[in-house]
């Protein structure tokens, strides 16, 4: 197991492809390190998870990744592709964005009120496929997130929260991408809803061999999803791995911090503060 800062991890073999490929990103804002030389791989059909607390830099290595924000330094390969490199022309433009796709925590932000779930899917299909009828497509996506025709012709204010999620994540798996970057995609859904989403996701998985970014401050989601995880803490990498071994043998004191902060028996948070404040 490695703990160095900016160490790569992934259960990457010989045999098995490197989807996304992070080389020592920085992202500053002032004097604020987000992103301090944070680099790590994530293979083929694999699930790679980024935990830490809030100003971690989890999430801002996130939307680098996804294009949303643009590093100081390093690189992000898709497929051995530099995302780095300036998309001439809208194909160009659309091929980029198909790479990489992103879940938000909160899906009612990213679906427009007015437009039914069947509407938002063919828009999308129709911007990045021009030309062709969609209606098949978009009855096996929703059919693919455990959703149907009555789903099809309801707004978003129609919909639970986490039939929301699915029609988000049947939007981003419209455009095939090779990597999806969830954040936080569970978070603020009930337990119930949560398992019930975090299954369809393994199902997805196993179906497609898209690879998993999930960025997420739940251990317990990182448990039961994640082949692999790296720990951040002020915008570095203290400690990565197989998830397992990460999560039963933690190396570095704050992911021992992290797997005691959450709440068991016999738990005393004033202890996990000063153990905090002590780091």
């Amino acid at each position: 197991m490695s703990t160095a800062t900016g160490t790569s991890t992934g259960t990457t073999t010989a045999a098995t492809k490197t989807v996304l490929e992070v080389l020592g990103l920085h992202r500053t804002y002032g004097s604020v390190r987000a992103v301090d030389d944070v680099s790590f791989r994530l293979a083929e059909g694999g699930s790679l998870g980024i935990v830490g607390e809030s100003g971690s830099g989890k999430t801002t290595t996130a939307r680098i990744v996804v294009g949303l924000e643009r590093a100081d330094e390093g690189r992000v390969l898709i497929q051995g592709r530099d995302r780095g490199d300036h998309a001439r022309g809208k194909a160009r433009r659309l091929a980029r964005a198909r790479e990489v796709q992103m879940v938000f925590q909160d899906p009612f932000l990213s679906l427009d009120p007015r437009t039914t779930v069947g509407a938002a899917l063919r828009e999308t299909l129709a911007l990045h496929f021009p030309g062709a009828d969609h209606t098949r497509r978009i009855t096996e996506l929703l059919d693919q997130v455990g959703l149907g025709a009555r789903e099809a012709d309801a707004q978003p204010r129609q919909l639970s929260g986490g039939q929301r999620q699915r029609v988000a994540i049947a939007r981003a798996l419209a455009v095939e991408p090779a990597v999806l970057v969830l954040d936080e995609a569970v978070a603020a859904l009930d337990v119930s809803v949560q398992a019930q989403i975090l299954n369809l996701l393994f199902d997805i998985r196993e179906q497609t061999g898209i690879g998993y970014l999930f960025i997420t401050h739940d251990l317990g989601v990182v448990r039961c999803v994640t082949d692999d995880v790296i720990v951040m803490r002020s915008g570095r990498i203290v400690e990565s791995g197989p998830t397992q071994q990460v999560l039963a043998d933690p190396q570095h004191p704050y992911t021992r911090l992290l797997l005691e902060s959450v709440p068991r028996p016999g738990w005393d948070p004033r202890s996990i503060a000063a153990a905090r404040r002590a780091l």
